[in-house]
């Protein structure tokens, strides 16, 4: 992880392959897996099947993988999910989804001390400290593109060419705002500002640990999307 002035932590560094390919065209498999489970909770099994097969990556359904994948593979998943779903609906299982990743990665990448330790610090401060752990593992999602993170009110992190890019990016915002209501304020809120999908050359969010932006413009998860949200993680 390096640091640049202009736009504070910057985790766009990954890993070599350990087959060669390079790395930063992959992603972490909690985005097909956790989008399996989200899609049999809301919509059944059958469903899901349908939606894997479009994508083809039906054996992905029963045998989730166990290491990085393919980034374009998950923007097919993505958008077998549109093309089989409403827009609402679709978005709902995205957001699911997210919010099941977030969840993950609190029970098995955050140790529980540091939960209690960020609970307890100054919000300005656990929110930094936050963001700084989420950028140094960054390249789990972005795959090719570049993450960075400002913190400040409110706090900014932008995804430049963001390869698994959605409508409204649900899937981040539900990440983004479950790690943030578990570890820094409990009614923080994500807005999506502006989105590669549109032609914007990186995929901005807002966090506003206060949850204030409801009534604000911008894109925030869709009612349906964020009590699906709420479902997944027991609020």
């Amino acid at each position: 992880m390096t640091a640049g002035p202009a736009h504070g932590i910057d985790a766009s560094a990954t890993p070599a392959a350990a087959d060669g390919v390079d790395a930063r065209s992959r992603v972490g498999p909690n985005a097909v897996i956790q989008l399996g489970h989200a899609l049999r909770a809301q919509h059944g099994k059958a469903l899901a099947i349908q939606v894997y097969e479009a994508a083809g990556l039906r054996g992905w359904l029963d045998q989730p993988p166990e290491d990085m994948v393919d980034e374009r593979a998950v923007d097919q998943l993505f958008h077998a999910l549109r093309g089989r779903l409403a827009a609402e609906e679709a978005a709902a299982v995205a957001a699911e989804a997210g919010a099941r990743t977030a969840e993950y990665l609190l029970a098995n990448r955050i140790p529980r001390p540091a939960h209690g330790m960020l609970r307890l610090l100054p919000q300005p401060l656990s929110a930094r400290l936050l963001l700084r752990a989420i950028g140094a593992n960054a390249w789990t999602f972005t795959g090719s593109g570049i993450f960075r993170a400002r913190p400040g009110s409110p706090h900014r992190v932008e995804i430049v060419s963001n390869p698994i890019a959605i409508p409204g990016c649900v899937w981040h915002v539900a990440v983004f705002e479950t790690l943030f209501r578990a570890l820094v304020a409990p009614h923080a809120r994500v807005r999506h500002d502006s989105c590669c999908l549109d032609g914007a050359p990186a995929c901005l969010f807002e966090i506003d640990p206060h949850g204030g932006y409801e009534g604000r413009g911008g894109l925030e998860i869709p009612r349906t999307a964020r009590a699906a949200v709420s479902k997944a993680v027991g609020g």
